[in-house]
């Protein structure tokens, strides 16, 4: 707990400069007891029985092959018991597939002409858990063994974060914002970076990305047409990539825009509320005015799905269930049949920038944490299987 004396501020100015700074304080400190000791983040390492439900094997089936050569041993094996990292998992995908007569039975991301996709989080309700819900797919897909890029597309930064990239300790490194912006802008394969999390790359956010909207303001002036500046930056490194997850800013915004007219699907994550509803009715609306803008440059957009996802669901709740059925009323399958369930689990992890992929289940209470994983899982599989099907499978 920190314990600092009153503010005592000659103007307005002085009194939001000394608020920033301390919370500035409080930010750094927090993140650096976090990571410590390098402030750093690291994946944690797998039990057996987890590599084996995420290879979709059995144990059986994973013990003999490590028996028959087919796959190396872990380096950490404690007590006859092995443990695995995310890279030696996707390592064992690679040799399986290799072996495998199903061709994407452990490589399951693009083959031939399949298209990347690129799936945009959005909604300008804040609260709306899209960050969470948007990092929970990219790590689902990741340890499923897709090839993930993460683009932030929010200047606050919090996929950033998530991503082991802390903007609050003065992060100095490129941007999505050296891509996207007007003036000299980088190749994207230079704005992109590595995780400690095997198979997800991230095009980071910082601050300066809010730059973008003022910048494009003064070029839609002159005719200079700002939507398709994330395709073109994406279609340089499309090779490298399955798929492609976004996390927009709230706010129905340039950065938003270039976003949808990137992205080959769509997510709106909402709680179910009647004022979360409200708003989400607001944020179509004004999407549909946006979008007919574009589509009378001539652009036709083709969304592969655009679907509601029901975040922080609470089946105890009666009137949030009756908003749950009257969406699924409404739009029927375009509701993702998986909701995101309200956790303390995930909310404690978000605290530290976490998944509930990265916390182990021995460090919760297991009936909290299955609940979460389960909840996440499902969501995770349906999505991929809306994936699937774009690629016509």
């Amino acid at each position: 707990m920190f314990q600092t004396a009153p503010i005592r501020a000659a103007s307005q100015t002085d009194l939001t400069r000394e608020m920033a700074a301390r919370l500035h304080t409080a930010l750094t400190t927090h993140l650096e007891q976090a990571y410590a000791p390098d402030q750093r983040k690291y994946l944690r390492l797998f039990s057996a029985t987890e590599t084996a439900d995420l290879l979709g094997v059995t144990g059986q089936f994973l013990r003999k092959c490590h028996s028959d050569g087919t796959l190396p041993e872990p380096q950490d094996i404690r007590n006859g018991r092995r443990f695995y990292s995310a890279a030696e998992m996707l390592a064992a995908r690679r040799l399986l597939e290799d072996g495998s007569r199903t061709p994407g039975k452990y490589l399951p991301g693009r083959r031939g002409e399949d298209r990347l996709q690129v799936i945009q989080f959005m909604n300008f309700k804040g609260g709306s858990a899209k960050s969470t819900s948007a990092i929970h797919l990219c790590h689902y897909l990741a340890l499923n063994g897709y090839r993930v890029l993460a683009v932030d597309l929010d200047p606050q930064g919090s996929m950033t974060g998530f991503c082991g990239i802390q903007t609050e300790l003065e992060f100095d490194g490129t941007s999505v914002y050296d891509a996207l912006r007007y003036d000299d802008p980088l190749p994207m394969r230079e704005a992109i970076v590595q995780t400690y999390f095997p198979g997800l790359d991230l095009a980071p956010a910082k601050l300066v990305l809010s730059e973008f909207e003022t910048e494009t303001a003064v070029n839609a002036g002159r005719g200079v047409a700002f939507f398709e500046r994330l395709s073109a930056a994406l279609a340089t490194v499309e090779q490298d990539y399955d798929v492609v997850v976004i996390d927009s800013p709230p706010a129905l915004g340039f950065l938003t825009l270039t976003g949808l007219y990137a992205a080959t699907s769509v997510i709106v994550p909402m709680t179910p509320s009647m004022l979360d509803l409200a708003s989400t009715q607001q944020f179509i609306e004004m999407t549909s005015a946006y979008l007919g803008v574009i589509e009378e440059t001539g652009v036709h957009l083709d969304h592969d799905f655009f679907s509601f996802l029901i975040t922080r669901d609470d089946p105890s709740d009666i009137p949030s269930q009756q908003i749950v059925s009257l969406m699924r009323a409404l739009f029927q399958d375009r509701v993702v049949g998986a909701t995101m369930l309200r956790s303390t689990a995930v909310a404690d992890a978000a605290m530290l920038k976490m998944s509930i992929y990265e916390v182990a289940r021995a460090e919760m209470t297991r009936s909290t944490y299955d609940r979460a994983r389960g909840s996440t899982d499902a969501v995770g599989v349906e999505i991929a299987s809306m994936i699937q099907r774009a690629w016509g499978r």
